[in-house]
């Protein structure tokens, strides 16, 4: 039938259905383009800027799935509620976004809380990063693991853990670490504070994993056993590490170039020693990360978004219910 997409060799068997960027498009159905060029110069990575035609074909589809999602949850609470002859509380919809340092996860997670919000359904969209429940600096000093930042073991999990249980409890006021990256640590006494949200997306690099070596395994809970929708951002290790080192040069010419920036004395270094030194965190730290820890959880995700060189989104793998 010409109305339904061909089904590829080896498709049936896979847990995932794969469409191409133009498939995965044409699921926009009639779903209003509601972002200027301008909102999106705002929402936009330090190297990764984020077209009109991306936002249309990408992430609109997505943000239409996700508002589908969000009204099936939402009646499902509803109907648990009655059956329990009790007041319908409000618990928000948790989605979780994860992938590689460099991959734009940040930057997918601001274009979908300003998309969703624009929804009439859930307009109180939070957008929570893990960087936050990192141990602090001087923990990670004693703890003799401050060059495995990023990695399992250098995360309070269960903060974490707690923060999202607090979450979808029903609690009005739940409130959240915070985290510099000009001071590259948490900021003590300081928090974000979520509130009463319709939709919190939380975004890290270990959101999907589970039973991680390094971990206190004595816990029986996971940090996406609180998600709703997971959804990870995918790349050749390639791109990945070319994209953090363009990255990095970037950082050198403005944010470490603030006196206050921990980073502050590489934006001095010569080009050249820049680079090797960019590469070298790449090898040992994030691309080490990313192969023991991060890529392996990527099947776990609900939705796949796999990226090309350019930082477009090529394919889509959506995991069948």
């Amino acid at each position: 039938m010409s109305g339904h997409r061909r089904v590829r060799p080896g498709e049936g068997r896979s847990p995932f259905v794969e469409m191409s960027r133009a498939e995965w498009a044409k699921l926009r159905g009639a779903t209003p383009l509601t972002l200027s060029e301008a909102d999106l110069a705002e929402l936009s990575g330090v190297s990764e800027e984020v077209s009109l035609d991306e936002v249309t074909e990408v992430y609109l589809p997505l943000s239409r799935l996700l508002n589908l999602h969000v009204a099936a949850a939402q009646a499902l609470f509803r109907a648990t509620d009655t059956f329990l002859g009790r007041v319908a509380a409000k618990v928000p919809y948790v989605i979780g976004v994860a992938g590689s340092v460099a991959a734009g996860k940040s930057t997918t997670s601001r274009v979908l809380r300003a998309l969703l919000s624009r929804w009439p359904d859930h307009p109180r969209v939070d957008l929570v990063t893990t960087d936050g429940f990192l141990f602090p600096n001087q923990v990670l000093e004693e703890r003799g693991i401050m060059r495995r930042k990023g990695f399992p073991e250098s995360y309070d999990l269960r903060r974490l853990v707690r923060f999202l249980s607090e979450l979808k409890s029903g609690r009005e006021r739940v409130e959240a670490p915070t985290y510099s990256h000009m001071v590259y640590d948490v900021v003590p006494d300081r928090v974000q504070v979520v509130e009463r949200p319709d939709i919190v997306i939380v975004e890290g690099l270990n959101v999907l994993q589970s039973g991680t070596p390094g971990v206190d395994r004595s816990a029986r809970v996971f940090v996406s056993d609180f998600f709703d929708f997971s959804l990870y951002i995918d790349a050749p290790e390639a791109d990945l590490k070319h994209w953090f080192v363009e990255r990095f040069h970037h950082l050198r010419e403005t944010a470490f170039q603030n006196p206050e920036s921990f980073f502050r004395d590489l934006a001095k270094l010569p080009d050249d020693e820049a680079e090797r030194l960019a590469l070298g965190i790449w090898r040992d730290i994030n691309g080490l990360n990313l192969r023991e820890n991060i890529a392996p959880t990527r099947e776990r995700a609900r939705l796949i978004l796999e990226k090309g060189p350019n930082h477009r989104v090529s394919r889509v793998r959506l995991r069948r219910l």
